[in-house]
């Protein structure tokens, strides 16, 4: 009996100097930076913020929250505490953020990061990216966070940064309700090899695609993207993601555009593609997508098109609009296509 009241006290004193290790520290009333805090904390500490304004660029460390403090009020874009706690870099080098295996950083405003070109964003929209090269796609560059490996992103409003809002390069990262917004890259852009779950998110007027992945495949889910230069979700080199649940609208070009090679395999399913300059999902360079049950209506040119070469399963899709020359379908460019089961509303198969 003694032995087991020995051994229950060891583990009960155990549990106690557990729960009891994660220290919260705050900033500025507790440390002048944010980044003296960071480098104060330990594993499992989480760092408040107040509302104000930041001028420094932050490298997190490895099981570190850092928060706004406030609660989850809703704001004008986001949540209120993330429109009040801002991070600005003017000056500087580096990511604005720097995250760190299984780091969460929640409620904050990022941008000035790089230079956001006003002129070229505004051509570039003007003439629907017609004259935009998709080389720099995926090329490395300086975002407003920078992900690598396990962590959580979520809350955050990212905007007027000079590349990529959130670049993820590799890992499996939670990217969750976030915004991002005039960016000179990607509102998210998911690379080299990434498995992220990005959910929940609101891109729009990005310079290429409010989503985009470069040879990744995350699961890309429930989120909104409008306004964006290129596609609201952009699908590419050898990716093959799930989409599912998105809503993609008023893009200047594909609600979702799907492109290069063979190995591009995409499964995108139940999402609604509106009133897109271009396409509702386009495909193209020899991409085999897999198109599922998706909501395409009153797209500009096609709800669905697929040239170059590309080879697509399209399956039980609701296509419609309201006139217009062009049909629903489009399959063209020695091109083929297993269509099957979709209602078509206001246009044909071509």
């Amino acid at each position: 009996m003694r032995t087991s009241i020995v051994q229950i006290l060891g583990v009960l004193w155990a549990l106690s100097v557990g729960s009891g290790s994660a220290a919260t520290l705050q900033v500025p009333a507790g440390y002048a930076s944010i980044q003296s805090a960071i480098n104060a904390a330990g594993k499992g500490d989480t760092i408040l913020v107040a509302p104000g304004t930041y001028r420094e660029r932050l490298l997190l460390k490895e099981g570190i929250t850092l928060r706004s403090e406030g609660d989850d009020t809703v704001g004008t874009i986001g949540l209120k505490r993330a429109e009040l706690t801002i991070l600005d870099f003017a000056a500087g080098s580096g990511a604005g953020v720097a995250m760190a295996a299984g780091a969460t950083l929640d409620g904050f405003t990022i941008t000035g990061v790089g230079r956001f070109d006003e002129a070229l964003w505004q051509h570039h929209f003007d003439t629907q990216g017609n004259e935009q090269s998709h080389e720099p796609i995926g090329e490395v560059g300086t975002p407003g966070i920078m992900v690598t490996g396990e962590a959580t992103v979520r809350n955050n409003i990212v905007h007027h940064i000079g590349y990529t809002g959130i670049a993820i390069t590799g890992g499996s990262p939670r990217i969750v309700n976030n915004v991002c917004h005039h960016t000179m890259g990607g509102g998210i852009g998911s690379m080299k090899g990434s498995t992220a779950q990005i959910e929940g998110n609101t891109c729009y007027g990005n310079f290429y695609a409010g989503i985009g992945c470069d040879a990744s495949s995350p699961v890309i889910k429930n989120n909104r993207c409008h306004g964006n230069i290129r596609a609201g979700i952009g699908i590419s080199e050898g990716s093959s993601p799930t989409v599912t649940g998105n809503q993609c609208y008023q893009n200047r070009r594909a609600g979702i555009g799907i492109r290069t090679g063979r190995e591009t395999r995409p499964l995108v399913e139940g999402n609604d593609c509106t009133d897109n300059d271009m396409a509702g999902i386009g495909v193209e360079e020899g991409a085999r997508p897999v198109l599922k049950k998706n909501r395409l209506a009153g797209n500009h040119l096609v709800a669905i098109g697929v040239i170059g070469g590309s080879d697509a399963v399209i399956e039980d899709n609701e296509l419609s609009r309201e006139g217009g020359l062009p049909p629903l379908i489009a399959v063209l460019e020695e091109s083929r296509a297993v269509i099957t089961g979709n209602t078509l509303r206001g246009g044909g198969v071509v």
